[in-house]
């Protein structure tokens, strides 16, 4: 669903679209975090901040696919123990696994994006449901295209076991984790 319009979107089955072409995400103006429960109650917030990819826009969404790496190793909480916790083979295991990939699959006209992402080595498919934000100008001069997503993963599911109970019951991290995504990419060309 588009939030805002410009004179740069084109209208598909109409709703609001990007011209067709490559945008290559904007690492510096755009965001992939993970949230997490810590101790059943407070949300701790990791933010990977050295990834890349492509929203390849066809002439429909149907024609569209989105690709994404990130660095596992980039993931920042603000606690240095916890970084090198959530980096070490109990969580993300970056020695091993120095990635975690996305490729769509499908792309629906409602923007749900369809794809397999990878982390530990464990592909499933997730489903992102996007916004798609409008198209703009920046100063600079480029035909920039903002979105946003969000999606909910259950970590066990990509091998990520570890946790520890609680003396009063419960566990120390929440198994699901919401994933949030804001992206500006820049038209190719």
């Amino acid at each position: 669903m588009s939030t805002t319009t410009s004179s740069l979107d084109r209208t598909v089955d109409g709703q609001p679209f990007p011209a067709a072409g490559t945008y290559t995400i904007d690492g510096s103006h755009s965001s992939i975090e993970a949230v997490a429960r810590h101790l059943m109650v407070t949300k701790v917030r990791g933010q990977f901040s050295d990834f890349e990819g492509t929203i390849t826009v066809g002439e429909t969404p149907e024609d569209s696919a989105v690709q994404v790496t990130i660095k596992a190793a980039s993931i920042v909480t603000k606690d240095p123990k916890r970084d090198e916790h959530l980096r070490s083979p109990d969580f993300l295991d970056v020695e091993q696994f120095p990635e975690l990939t996305f490729r769509s699959t499908k792309v629906d006209k409602g923007w749900t994006v369809t794809g397999d992402l990878t982390i530990r080595g464990v592909t499933r498919e997730v489903q992102l449901d996007t916004d798609y934000m409008g198209t703009f100008q920046n100063p600079w001069g480029q035909t920039v295209a903002a979105f946003s997503a969000k999606t909910t993963l259950n970590r066990e599911d990509f091998g990520m076991t570890w946790n520890a109970p609680l003396e009063a019951g419960g566990v120390l991290v929440s198994k699901d984790l919401k994933v949030e995504l804001e992206i500006q990419a820049p038209l190719e060309g």
